[in-house]
Order: C-alpha cells, then structure tokens, then sequence
C-alpha cells in the first residue's frame, strides 16, 4: 500500500476549460431506442457533453486553463520548476506534449517537463507527483495540466461510452507554503486491466487494416480496436468494492468523522455510481458535488473540472476535502488535503 504523506506543500490555484460545443444525450435516437432514451439519461446523470472539434486537442484545453491561472493570479512564469501533463489523448506518441506545452506557455527552458499517462485515476496520482516534486529541495512551483478528448477516441456508434464521455483541460498550481499535511493513498490491480482498454493502436497490438475498421461488438454496439471498450458492469463491481473502503481508510486512518470532511470529490463517472458510494458511505450529499449532468464523464479532468464549476464561490479558508478517483488500470487513489488560499478561477470555454 502506498499511503503518502505530503508536508508544506499545498494548492495555490485552479483553472478549467471545457469545448463550448454542447452534444446532447436526448439526441440519441440514432443511437438509443427515443423510448429508452431517458431511461438512459436518468441512469447514468447525463443530460450533455462538451465535445471538442476536430482540430482541438486536450493541450489545447490545457493551455487555455494554464493561460487563465496565469494571468489571474499574476504568476510569474519564471517561477514554475515543473509542467506536468497528465491524458490519456496526447498530441502525439513522440514527442510528449509536455515539452510543446512548455514553449507553448513560454516557460524558461529551466522547466522540467514530463507526460504522465493514466486515465480516471489521474488526477490523484498527478497531484500526488506535483506534490512529490514540490517537496523537492530547489523546486518551488509546479504547473499540473490533466486533460482529455475522449470523444476522439469513442465509438459515436457505441451505446455503452458515446454517451458517457466528455472534453475538458484543467490546471492546477502547485506549490510549497504554509500549507497543512495532505495525505494520498494510491492502489493498483492490474488483474483488471482489461475491463476498460483500447486494444490496438500501440506497441502489443500495432495497427492494421483490419483492427482500424469498425465492426458490430456485443449488443450491435459498433467500434474499431482503436476506440474504447468498457465492460460496464466489471467497473461497476470494482468501484463499489474498492471505493467506499478507500474512503473509510483515509478517514480512519486519520481519525476524522465524515461530518468533519466540508466537500468529497469523487470521479465524475456516472449518477448512479456515485449515489450508491455516498448512500454506503452515508454522507451528507450537500458535501458531495457534481458536474457530470453538464459535461459528462472527463476521465482524469473530472475531479479538477468539479471543483472549478461547482466550488469557485463556495471554496473558503481551510476547507478539508477528500478526491477519490478510480478506473482504468485497474487505479484507484484517495487524498485529504485542505485548501487555504486557493485561488479558483472561472470556468472558461474554447
């Protein structure tokens, strides 16, 4: 188990960006039966997507967010050790878009650049690494980018995904300080793993003409070995075995009571997933915010993408919250950490 413990460092800013593109789930009908239509929307929590166009990339998003944090709070780009960019949509396979964004930005050439890959899980184990390498002696700031387009990589002919997934970039400033002690508990089971995977397209399993193609799957769902398959119900099983068991954990382990945690922040994945964590768990729902009624489920941006548009101006000195995010990997990864001083910015479209 690697359970984490971060001291004086802590979240100095936020920033979110998301496609002004709106995709509504009631116009499905070439896709859903009209009379299940709803059915499905009220399951899964989804009413709309943002969705990107063809010539935006999640380090578009990213830099729009990155952009917003920047000029908000007046950061000295000079002052940023580390850029961090967290997708499982990156521009290319080489080079990593970590480097572009730093040119992109203008930071010095003094900044360390690295592509991180994970999906649902990301945000937790991102800030765990921006928390790590600002814990560092001679490093100060850090510049985490987490962003997705998985409607690049989704089937729109896939029942099951196209209406799940959402387009969204964040960016969170991470830095030392006065800041109190966070905590990160991050978990594996790889057993899982493909339970939610892209099967073709890299080194295991090269493109071919054949794997491009799109082909009739299981329940007429259509979709080449490129796009993602999910088996819903394999997720569905883990998340409620592990999650709620993180959740405790972290709170046992660090002697808090629910009622003393002001917001849990889970992975935007769907309704019905996160109603039944919080009714096991019996926590206030008040405490439990959510945007995926608006954006969908933005993998590794949704935790980030959660508090920019729902906790801007509510966000108060010394909140305590814990982020749990889980899927793909199999992943999953809890953390406590208070805000003091944290700027959040307005959410912002491109």
């Amino acid at each position: 188990m690697a359970f984490i413990t971060y001291k004086n460092v802590g979240i100095r800013a936020m920033a979110a960006c998301v496609p002004s593109n709106i995709a509504y789930n009631k116009d499905l009908g070439y896709l859903i039966p009209e009379e299940e239509i709803e059915k499905t929307i009220n399951s899964i929590g989804i009413r709309e997507r943002r969705i990107s166009d063809a010539d935006t990339c999640s380090s578009d998003l990213c830099f729009k967010a990155a952009k917003k944090l920047i000029d908000d709070n007046q950061i000295d780009v000079n002052t940023i050790d580390v850029l961090l960019f967290l997708s499982q949509t990156p521009d290319y396979k080489l080079p990593a878009t970590a480097p572009l964004l730093q040119d992109r930005l203008g930071l010095p050439n003094t900044t360390a650049s690295l592509d991180l890959n994970l999906a649902c899980s990301g945000y937790i184990y991102g800030l765990s690494t921006a928390f790590a390498y600002a814990s560092q002696q001679g490093i100060n700031r850090v510049l985490l980018l987490i962003g997705e387009t998985f409607s690049k990589i989704t089937s729109p002919y896939d029942k099951v995904n196209w209406p799940l997934y959402g387009d969204a970039g964040t960016a969170t400033l991470v830095e030392k300080g006065d800041y109190s002690d966070s905590y990160f508990e991050l978990m594996t089971d790889g057993s899982g793993s493909k339970a939610l995977i892209i099967p073709a397209g890299e080194c295991r399993n090269p493109a071919t003409v054949e794997n491009l193609q799109i082909t009739e799957r299981e329940d007429g769902n259509k979709r080449s070995d490129h796009q993602i398959y999910m088996d819903g119900m394999d997720v569905f099983n883990f998340t409620l075995r592990v999650v709620p068991k993180a959740i405790k954990n972290m709170l046992a382990v660090l002697s808090i009571q629910p009622e003393n945690i002001d917001y849990f922040l889970f992975h935007q994945a769907n309704k019905f997933m996160i109603e039944f964590i919080v009714k096991k768990l019996k926590i206030d729902t008040a405490k439990v915010p959510y945007c995926i009624d608006r954006f969908g489920n933005t993998s590794s941006a949704s935790i980030p993408l959660t508090i920019v548009s729902e906790l801007e101006s509510k966000i108060r000195e010394n909140e305590k919250v814990i982020l749990c995010g889980f899927g793909a990997g199999l992943s999953w990864g809890t953390v406590y950490t208070e805000f003091k001083n944290c700027t959040i910015s307005l959410l912002i479209e491109y």
